[in-house]
């Protein structure tokens, strides 16, 4: 890192500070000089890469010591420099027992920061074991999930056991350095400690080198007053591109090297992040943080770099700050940078399924976190509206919070509603059941979970009957082809072993799903299953949605829907939108606005085109997509990974090679039969296609897989669509579909189930016949 940079850190990340308020400790002799000597060499850089660097008299003298003789009295002076900084003596005895004293350096640490220390360590075993730290004060500050209904006793932590896990701890094992013991009789470690709090706070630190190590009688541990000095208060003056306050991400990093492991260089550091006792509830989960301007978040001094965002209509802008000693707080300006706003265009972002439980939200202190929380980060990804279900995780403390009327948080431009998801429910295993803008919440005649149906039917009847409106969650799980392929459309036989739109190839034919979800699993798997469902003459429509935190907790949106309420932008607008298709599904950074068959836009008049004979469609649409100039590493990984991995969705699978060009296609019955390159350069771009169409069926635009229109139907003399081979496809898949489902349909519902099966084989049999004419 920068000279600079680590001069800046110096006095507040390591006041180690110098001498001894403790015992001298036994100065170790009959130790070989010369790798002693290289190993206080390549500590002297690793404490210099840290950002916490010797002083400088002291390192010179260490380099002093490189040009004269290598004796005993190197090993003398190699010990007078760094025993100063020693927070603790570590002796390892011939048993390989490790018994800790406490070292010369002051105990004083910095809020919000990490703070070097030296590990004096005599090892009179010679092993070469791993060299660890821990401390109680380390342990999670939470339970992680363990999709239980209620979280049980022994899992729950209580606030004052949070309050005293204010520290984490760690073994610098970067280069130079390593994880393990060298077996040199003398040698010294890194170890690191991060403070949440500012003031006096004892903790209780330990060592070992392996299991079976700690000494008799608890003395591998030592239990040290330390004094965190506060950090520098750094408020967040947050302006949106039309210079209005708002909320955005804020990802902040040190740049400077501290031990492996997830987000260590990240600031406020994450594994210490509370949401239901912390000033502003930021995840554990995630490297980022919302702020709105006039928030903050307290930094120790030092050199930071910000990335700042908010959602994908957004250019990521980066930034340095300085946050300089001596100050209480200071001020920092953001200036956020559309590159598209949709809203003016009179498209709406949406994204149907987030959770305020479950998957990487902990199950203690709290069920998972409050609803509050995730409307801000709904704010912070321009979200305009959120569905926040429920569902089996902690089911009973979330279902608090529905009421079926939209959160007290929501505003003109976002509105957040608590609905559910059917998953963890006896229903599960035939696919996972979105209801948005139920009333009720309680399947009539259930007190438990574990009462409601076994199958999805019921389940999806009765919330239609109360004016919701549904669909099957994570779509593609479970319709992954029996035999690989990608090809879209493909007829193989998909395996139906999944939570996804399994059971959706029965309870598509009797009118009971409103949407179908995209965005969050592999689109080939997705889209097949979509595509011969439509070429079958049903007429679900799109909607894309994220599942966060489960399939993704990088962020709320990161597949969503864009709608054109026909009205108001609220909730009912917003349900009637997808039940119409006047939306389309988008990672947001490329959008198809204004599908138009003949002049019927999607979404309008039954999204149907009547034609008395074959001929030519006349199609339009507006694309906007943005891809940066150059790809940049993250980009050209995605771009190179299969299709079967995360981000599934993502607009640089779609780029052409190198360039910042993307392909629209025109597809009819879910086969491209027509393409125009479009710059990725965030300008609205007019396109149009003129095909023509023999036999009725559908047309749809898609950047695959970035985003895609819902489909506009044309009809031919009144034709119904109706695909053979999809149909025959559906039937195989749903063979299949009982086959896997109906062990884990309860016995007194299997009847039901199976007439509903039976009534759905009709459907396409009648199809195929029809079909093959």
């Amino acid at each position: 890192m920068k000279t600079s940079s680590a001069l800046l850190l110096l006095a507040v990340f390591f006041p180690l500070m110098l001498l001894g308020q403790h015992d001298q400790h036994t100065v170790a002799t009959d130790v070989e000089p010369q790798p002693l000597l290289a190993q206080a060499m390549r500590l002297q850089e690793a404490l210099s890469f840290s950002g916490n660097a010797l002083q400088a008299a002291d390192a010179a003298k260490l380099k002093a010591l490189e040009r004269n003789p290598l004796s005993q009295e190197t090993v003398r002076q190699i010990q007078a420099i760094l025993d100063p900084y020693c927070l603790n003596v570590v002796d390892i005895n011939p048993e390989g027992r490790v018994k800790v004293d406490r070292g010369a350096a002051k105990a004083v640490l910095v809020q919000g920061g990490w703070t070097a220390f030296l590990v004096k360590i005599h090892n009179e075993a010679g092993i070469t074991a791993k060299f660890e730290a821990t401390s109680p004060n380390a342990q999670k500050p939470y339970h992680s999930p363990s999709f239980e209904h209620r979280v049980k006793k022994e899992h729950e932590l209580t606030e004052g056991q949070v309050a005293n896990r204010f520290l984490d701890i760690q073994i610098y094992a970067g280069r130079p350095l390593q994880a393990n013991l060298s077996g040199l009789k003398l040698e010294y470690a890194v170890v690191q400690i991060y403070s949440k709090d500012a003031g006096k706070r004892e903790a209780e630190i330990a060592y070992n080198a392996g299991q079976g190590s700690q000494d008799i009688g608890f003395r591998n541990s030592t239990h040290i007053l330390f004094d965190a000095k506060p950090a520098v208060k750094v408020s967040f003056d947050v302006k949106d591109d039309d210079g209005t306050p708002t909320m955005a991400s804020f990802l902040i990093t040190d740049g400077q090297e501290h031990a492996s492991g997830k987000f260590k260089g990240i600031y406020p550091l994450p594994s210490r992040r509370v949401a239901a006792f912390d000033e502003y509830p930021d995840f554990f989960f995630q490297p980022q943080i919302y702020r709105k301007s006039g928030e903050h978040v307290r930094l120790p001094p030092g050199q930071y770099k910000v990335t700042y965002t908010r959602g994908p209509e957004y250019i990521p802008l980066a930034k340095e700050i300085v946050v300089p000693e001596g100050r209480e707080a200071i001020k920092v300006d953001f200036q956020l940078k559309r590159w598209i706003q949709l809203a003016k265009l009179g498209w709406f972002s949406a994204d149907h399924h987030i959770h305020a439980a479950g998957c990487s939200h902990y199950d203690s202190p709290t069920e998972g976190v409050d609803p509050k929380d995730m409307f801000r980060q709904v704010l912070g990804e321009d979200l305009n509206m959120a569905a926040n279900l429920a569902w089996g995780p902690s089911w009973y403390h979330q279902k608090t919070f529905f009421t079926g009327k939209d959160h007290p948080l929501s505003a003109p431009k976002t509105v957040m509603r608590n609905d559910v998801e059917v998953s963890g429910f006896p229903s599960s295993h035939a696919g996972h059941i979105v209801l948005l803008r139920i009333k009720e919440d309680d399947y009539p005649g259930t007190t438990t979970i574990e009462q409601w149906p076994s199958w999805t039917a019921p389940v999806l009847f009765w919330a239609k009957s109360q004016g919701g409106v549904v669909g099957y969650a994570h779509s593609g799980w479970g319709l992954e082809p029996m035999e690989a392929t990608n090809k879209l459309p493909n007829y193989v036989t998909p395996k139906m072993d999944g939570i996804g739109a399994n059971e959706y190839v029965v309870t598509v034919t009797d009118g009971l799903i409103d949407f179908f979800s995209a965005g969050d699993t592999p689109a080939p798997w997705e889209l097949n299953m979509y595509y011969h469902t439509l070429n079958c003459g049903f007429k679900t429509r799109l909607s894309g949605e994220t599942d966060f935190p489960c399939i993704t907790d990088a962020r709320v949106g990161q597949a969503r829907s864009y709608f054109k309420p026909k009205n108001a932008m609220d909730y009912d607008a917003y349900v009637e939108a997808l039940q119409l298709g006047r939306s389309y599904v988008s990672d947001g950074k490329s959008h198809i606005m204004d599908f138009k068959v003949n002049g019927v836009e999607a979404g309008t008049n039954d999204s149907e085109v009547l034609m008395k004979a074959p001929g030519n469609v006349q199609v339009s649409a507006k694309i906007a997509a943005y891809l940066p100039e150059k790809q940049d590493g993250t980009g050209e990984k995605i771009a190179k990974s299969p299709i079967t991995e995360k981000p599934y969705w993502d607009i640089e699978r779609s780029r052409v090679g190198q360039s910042r060009t993307v392909r629209a296609e025109l597809i009819f019955n879910g086969v491209p039969v027509d393409t125009v390159e479009v710059q990725a350069d965030g300008k609205l771009t007019d396109i149009s296609f003129s095909p023509k169409i023999a036999r009725s069926g559908w047309l749809a635009v898609r950047i695959y897989p970035s985003s895609h229109s819902n489909p506009v139907f044309v009809k031919i003399n009144n034709q119904a669509i109706a695909e053979k081979q999809s149909a025959e496809w559906c039937l195989a898949a749903l063979e299949q579909c009982w086959k896997m489902k109906e062990p884990n349909i309860r016995v007194e519902e299997r009847k039901a189930a199976a007439e509903a099966y039976e009534k759905a084989r009709k459907v396409y049999r009648g199809l195929i016949v029809g079909g093959g004419k």
